[in-house]
């Protein structure tokens, strides 16, 4: 590995090598320098991780360059020509029309003037300001004082209540904007005078939630008979403890699930799991191979991997075997999603002799080294990765033949960004019923968003009483 242009393996060497030859050095003091020399690369091996060769984010890499690695463009800053950008466009239902007229007395004397028309101009703006319904309801009285009223609409029971739009908005601004309640209050205070209390908002998001129920019942049943599932799992702090958010996803569903464990007992739980029969996209997540159903491994994960053992542990197989899957995910591209059984069949067999090859440059430990301890002997990073790609060949390579299957699992991560981008603005969910409460709504906007929905439109019907179209049982 080098860090600046210096070799560190190089040096390292070097120091052992002079160690070996100072033969006036005390055992004891050679021990503590092997030692130090050890944990020294150990710290080097930890430094050198990035989002390149681990599962880091790139926003943890060392001194990350935010320029482009393209170099300098030579087109011009903006929008291509072509490009079908943001722009304004003219409405052609204003709400306000203005008339301006010519004041004739400011025109040249002498012609006269007709009427040939109007020039337009529009001035798009917001108007953000209160609306007050009240309602009146007729009292009828009869001699005997027997009083009659007119019935309010439905859901307005309260002398002054909060309408059905301002509770979106404020739900909307909570778990898709990710505003905290604070600044909510002080949103609705400010910009249109109305009092609404953190408590309030609060209150709004249990009110989203217990309306999501039958929302969260459909997504399950729904995503357990899918073909294909992505699924994975990130870390999440509760009141200050550790508990995780799984996530269950594809392409037109999204699924978020708080609990205090990681493994079987929360997926089971969850209920998707253990009636999916499909194939299951993963990073191998060993509690996943518990279920039954057919798996397909992440090679983002690998390529991590697999750059990690090249950069640190010099291992050219490992360089190989990256170039190998990126050629074959392109192939597999190009071919438009499954390649042809000879093809593939190719490709295994060249995946297989990397293999035979990694196992001369990567060998498994000793086990005659072991002195009677129980349990298998530690294996290297790079010897774990040479026997998960060995040992789950067909879940790695499942991409190449089985249309439909993803070379990685980006779906389900990046389903779960927002759950991260949450966690960097709160901090910690300060319950697990706010946790509850973030997964169920997130879920129904991711759902609503890949189903052609906007989140404003999603949570007008939600707070309506209706289900978006897409959750409609098609008639038999």
């Amino acid at each position: 590995m080098k860090i600046d242009d210096i070799d560190v393996d190089s040096a390292i060497n070097s120091v052992k090598e002079l160690l070996k030859q100072e033969s006036d050095l005390s055992p004891a003091f050679k021990s503590a320098l092997e030692v130090l020399l050890v944990l020294v690369a150990l710290l080097l091996n930890r430094l050198t991780l990035n989002s390149k060769n681990s599962s880091k984010p790139p926003s943890a890499d060392p001194n990350r360059s935010k320029s482009s690695k393209k170099g300098k463009s030579e087109r011009k800053p903006g929008g291509q020509k072509g490009h079908n950008g943001t722009r304004l466009e003219p409405v052609g239902d204003p709400d306000a029309v203005t008339e301006l007229k010519i004041d004739r007395r400011t025109l040249p004397k002498g012609p006269e003037y007709r009427e040939a028309g109007y020039e337009t101009r529009q001035v798009i703006d917001v108007d953000i300001a209160r609306f007050v319904t009240e309602y009146r309801a007729q009292v009828l009285e009869d001699d005997q004082g027997n009083r009659f009223v007119a019935s309010f609409p439905d859901g307005v029971n309260r002398p002054v209540q909060y309408g059905l739009s301002l509770k979106a908005n404020a739900v909307y601004m909570s778990q898709h904007q990710l505003i905290p309640y604070d600044r909510i209050r002080d949103h609705f205070q400010d910009q249109m005078h109305i009092p609404v209390s953190a408590g309030s908002v609060f209150r709004f998001n249990q009110e989203a939630y217990a309306g999501l129920e039958s929302f969260e019942q459909w997504a399950k049943t729904e995503l357990a008979g899918s073909d294909l599932l992505h699924a994975d799992e990130t870390g999440i702090n509760i009141g200050g403890k550790r508990h995780w958010l799984h996530c269950a996803s594809n392409s037109a569903l999204t699924l978020f699930y708080p609990h205090v464990k990681r493994g079987t007992e929360a997926m089971d739980e969850m209920g998707i799991l253990p009636f999916f029969q499909g194939t299951l996209c993963h990073d191998h997540w060993k509690p996943y191979y518990r279920y039954g159903c057919v798996h397909a491994l992440c090679n983002a994960h690998h390529l991590r991997e697999l750059e990690r053992a090249w950069e640190q542990d010099h291992q050219q197989w490992a360089k190989e075997m990256q170039a190998l899957l990126i050629e074959i995910s392109q192939a597999v591209e190009d071919a438009g999603g499954r390649l042809p059984p000879d093809e593939a069949k190719r490709r295994r067999r060249r995946y297989r002799r990397l293999l035979k090859k990694a196992e001369t440059e990567c060998p498994p430990p000793d086990e005659s080294q072991r002195e009677g301890k129980r349990g298998r002997c530690k294996r290297s990073k790079a010897r774990n990765l040479l026997e998960r790609l060995r040992d789950y060949e067909q879940d790695v390579l499942r991409f190449m033949e089985a249309e439909g299957v993803p070379f990685t699992n980006n779906q389900g991560e990046n389903d779960l960004r927002m759950t991260k981008v949450q966690q960097k603005i709160s901090g910690c969910f300060r319950s697990v019923e706010g946790a509850k409460i973030f997964c169920r709504v997130r879920s129904y906007l991711s759902t609503c968003r890949k189903q052609g929905m906007t989140a404003t439109q999603a949570l007008t019907l939600l707070f309506e009483g209706k289900n978006p179209d897409f959750m409609q049982t098609p008639e038999a």
